[in-house]
């Protein structure tokens, strides 16, 4: 890691913001997007404005729950040579003190054997694990894995999730719970889905709960906060402005900031 960095761990940030009765704001990037050398700055960018915590995505040929703007971002990633040692080596290099969490599909996590997959992530400085398409059921030697390295495991819930398999994931996640706020992929949308309060209702946890999918101005992010979330999760908002191409770091700054002063003017 960089500098031996010590990077805080996913609760000891949550933490840390509830002793100032703060929500979180969450930054979704795709690592190598357009390459590894520019993400670093992208990720520096995002933590000047505000961000608390980095999901860090591991680009995969098929994702099945990102959105048009998030598959381009893994598309560009893989054409620039991003691979799993790349992704580490990356991470190791961020001079970030904020949880970076990992974000991906098991086949990349499989094909490299869970157990190296998540040593190795934990070296590299990486709190905790996505994988949206790994049931919980299914997850036993994941969470094993996690746990023996010291990762959280952090699994979806969706409107449609059934109150018994909401158990199961608050049972076997950590870190947070992340809540799908609408049904479909990721992707920014003018409106917060009003079965975003229903669920956060559903949810009864001490985890804090993380709402994401579709949010992507300050006045949508104090929305969300005020119905009652831990965290804000933000992804193609970002991921779009990387894809202009333009005063990439200012721009990316400035929405993180506005970002995180509508999360806190919610307080």
């Amino acid at each position: 890691m960089a500098a031996e960095l010590k990077r805080q761990k996913i609760s000891e940030k949550f933490g840390e913001l509830k002793q100032k009765k703060e929500g979180a704001l969450i930054g979704y990037v795709m690592a190598g997007d357009p390459s590894a050398e520019v993400t670093s700055g992208i990720i520096k960018a995002l933590v000047n404005g505000g961000a608390d915590i980095i999901e860090l995505g591991f680009p995969f040929s098929d994702p099945v729950a990102d959105g048009p703007t998030i598959q381009a971002a893994g598309q560009r990633a893989l054409a620039a040579g991003m691979d799993i040692e790349h992704y580490f080596e990356l991470v190791r290099s961020l001079e970030v003190k904020v949880p970076l969490v990992c974000m991906t599909y098991y086949n990349p996590v499989f094909r490299y054997g869970v157990e190296t997959f998540v040593e190795h992530a934990a070296e590299a400085g990486i709190s905790g694990l996505i994988i949206p398409d790994i049931p919980v059921e299914e997850a036993a030697d994941l969470k094993s894995s996690c746990e023996k390295n010291g990762l959280d495991l952090i699994f979806l819930v969706a409107p449609t999730t059934t109150d018994a398999r909401i158990q199961k994931i608050l049972e076997r996640g950590s870190g947070f719970v992340y809540l799908v706020s609408r049904l479909g992929v990721t992707g920014a949308r003018a409106d917060v889905a009003g079965s975003t309060k229903e669920l956060l209702a559903r949810v009864k946890t001490d985890i804090p709960k993380a709402v994401g999918f579709g949010i992507s101005t300050g006045k949508q992010a104090a929305e969300v906060r005020k119905a009652g979330a831990d965290a804000v999760i933000v992804g193609s908002a970002f991921v779009r402005i990387i894809e202009e191409g333009n005063g990439v770091n200012e721009k990316l700054e400035a929405l993180a900031r506005e970002l995180k002063s509508g999360i806190l003017g919610a307080n």
